[in-house]
């Protein structure tokens, strides 16, 4: 069955495009000249871009970290996430190697001055960390998304623990803050979207990025909802792994509730001092000791 109009999809990717090479000579400059609205102008092409061309509507629930740095925890289901969490907050984003290869976003990537990172390469971990660290230190916010992939949006999957050892960062004298962040697609032209139509947003597995983007251009306005948790730092916790667990199963709540539909006020999670694992299952053995 087709979904949205494909006139609508023309007119907004050709807006989409036209705006894009518009904003790249600007941010062009200013982190060539290494000015301040390097960071700021992101923002606000990501704004325009997801209320005018890509009919993205983002609720935001919470108060995203004032502290400069931030490093900001995140679910992540789709290449979406990016304009997504680019409109509201003001950032630069860890992503794996193989997106500064990508045509045109590999480009946008590399304006907004990606943090690029090759999980598979462990003899890199180091280096890779340190340049994470080097840009909290120089007051740079970040977004991490630890689960290594893109899932199906209506779940959140294991973290994965490495680059949280970057959460131990001094930023004059403490260590850098940390937010925890829930992104899920709520609405299709505010009818409740179900898991069937999830994917509308959600890109993963072995989908195609072309014929993904032209479906959801046309689709119709998607409502995003994030959901900005409770801020800490490494210092709340014993351990690099703690504070992944911790991360995990906040920000796994608030995916839960999205999905279900439920609007409530979120529910304290309990932060366990020596976690079995990252995910499900560690979650699961935590509920069980304090039973």
């Amino acid at each position: 069955m087709a979904i949205g109009s494909t006139r609508a999809g023309f007119l907004r990717l050709a807006l989409y495009m036209a705006w894009t090479f518009l904003c790249i000579p600007v941010q062009a400059a200013l982190v060539s000249l290494n000015l301040p609205g390097q960071a700021r102008f992101p923002r606000f092409y990501h704004r325009v871009c997801c209320r005018l061309m890509l009919a993205l509507d983002v609720d935001v629930v919470g108060q995203p970290s004032v502290d400069r740095p931030t490093l900001f925890v995140s679910n992540h289901s789709s290449y979406l996430d990016i304009p997504v969490l680019g409109s509201v907050i003001p950032c630069s984003f860890v992503a794996k190697s193989e997106v500064g290869l990508w045509p045109l976003f590999g480009l946008l990537a590399k304006l907004q001055r990606t943090v690029f990172v090759n999980r598979a390469n462990k003899r890199e971990a180091g280096k890779q960390r340190d340049d994470m660290a080097g840009r909290l230190i120089a007051g740079d916010s970040l977004v991490l998304f630890p689960e290594g992939t893109s899932s199906d949006g209506n779940r959140v999957l294991p973290f994965k623990t490495a680059l949280f050892a970057v959460a131990n960062t001094q930023v004059e004298g403490r260590a850098v803050a940390v937010q925890p962040v829930s992104v899920v697609c709520t609405h299709l032209d505010n009818l409740p979207l179900g898991h069937d139509l999830r994917p509308l947003y959600a890109w993963y597995g072995d989908m195609e990025l072309p014929p993904h983007l032209w479906q959801m251009i046309g689709a119709g306005r998607l409502r995003i909802r994030v959901e900005f948790h409770p801020v800490v730092s490494l210092e709340d916790f014993s351990s690099r792994k703690a504070l992944a667990d911790h991360c995990w199963q906040v920000v796994a709540a608030g995916v839960d509730r999205a999905v279900a539909g439920r609007w409530s006020r979120p529910v304290p999670v309990a932060r366990p001092a020596a976690p079995a694992g990252i995910g499900p299952e560690a979650a699961t053995g935590a509920a069980r000791g304090m039973a």
